[in-house]
């Protein structure tokens, strides 16, 4: 089942069933008129959402063309949105590229911030900043929407709390990261709004892709119609979704409509060390920070610059017979204040 929010005027959008090809919307307002609404009574609306999705695709029920520059993310505000450092080569990377030992924990507990779930950029929206200096970069990511998560669940247990996937192009000020973080209390405004696919999918409508809490699939992410980065996935992600979802609910229970993110997508090059950029047959990277990394461990100083007014950043997810899975993000950076 495929499902999401259009842009009405109100806060938090319209709920809509989509085909699979994404070509097509139905209303799914008589079931819940928001997505947050089903997933408050997901046990009651999901069988209803999925009759309708399995009436669209047979072609039972009215539709429309479905637009994605009409959607706004498929959860337009969220009680909860924390994003994880499932890719610890990312982590290491940056360490690395700081002359920093990585402390030997980071590779079995995980790393995860709160972010600002109150606010978010829709798909095919502008990132708005008044600043180039600050260091705008983007970061490709999958993240997942639970139902209410009890505190203590295991990884096993949590299998069961994930009902959508969606992707994540989470906006980080790279510039403004090491004040903050030098203040011993970690991201607040080097993390500003956040954006997310057109469509939510439920885990069934991945199929072999979705295993283990890994999604196992390129993650295509673009700068000015560039390929920046063709990572996998699920290839050396070191903690799987499940594992970030029991790490958040270690001591707290998580609400229904919680996101969590998996943080930025990376992959090793062949040979095990730093992967190389995709115009080199590489599997390339999921944000401009990473590059710089690289090139500062290979020359001693990064050339890659950060993101500047007028520059669109794309990100998309095809299965293997080619189809978006999730809609494409397209956000063009733009001056302003949000």
């Amino acid at each position: 089942m495929k499902l999401a929010s259009l842009q009405d005027g109100s806060r938090d959008g319209q709920l809509v069933v989509v085909s699979r090809d994404l070509t097509r919307m139905t209303p799914a307002e008589d079931i819940a008129p928001t997505l947050q609404a089903a997933l408050d009574k997901w046990d009651e609306t999901e069988p209803l959402l999925n009759a309708r999705f399995a009436a669209l695709q047979a072609g039972e029920v009215e539709s429309q063309p479905f637009d994605q520059a009409a959607c706004h993310v498929p959860l337009p505000r969220a009680y909860q949105w924390a994003d994880g450092s499932a890719y610890v080569n990312h982590v290491e990377l940056v360490r690395k590229a700081r002359g920093a030992e990585m402390p030997d924990s980071f590779w079995t507990d995980p790393l995860i911030y709160q972010g600002a779930g109150d606010d978010f950029i829709p798909p095919r929206g502008a990132i708005r900043l008044p600043d180039t200096s600050w260091g705008i970069d983007l970061e490709a990511e999958i993240a997942v929407i639970t139902d209410d998560v009890p505190m203590g669940v295991s990884p096993q247990q949590a299998a069961s709390h994930v009902k959508l996937v969606m992707l994540v192009n989470d906006v980080s000020l790279r510039n403004l990261i090491p004040a903050e973080l030098g203040k011993g209390f970690g991201f607040f405004q080097s993390k500003p709004a956040t954006s997310f696919s057109p469509v939510a999918v439920t885990p069934d409508e991945l199929g072999s892709a979705w295993r283990d809490g890994k999604l196992n699939l390129v993650m295509q992410a673009d700068v000015n119609g560039a390929p920046l980065g063709r990572a996998n996935a699920g290839d050396e992600m070191t903690f799987s979704m499940y594992e970030l979802i029991a790490h958040a609910a270690k001591s707290r229970r998580l609400g229904a409509g919680a996101i969590i993110g998996s943080g930025t997508i990376s992959n090793k090059g062949a040979d095990g060390g730093p992967g190389r950029p995709v115009s080199e047959g590489g599997r390339g990277y999921s944000c401009l920070a990473e590059i710089r990394m690289v090139e500062t461990i290979l020359n001693g100083s990064p050339k890659t610059g950060f993101l500047q007014f007028g520059d669109q950043v794309g990100i998309e997810m095809h299965d293997e017979k080619g189809q978006s899975v999730f809609g494409r993000i397209e956000n063009r950076v733009e001056e302003g204040h949000g």
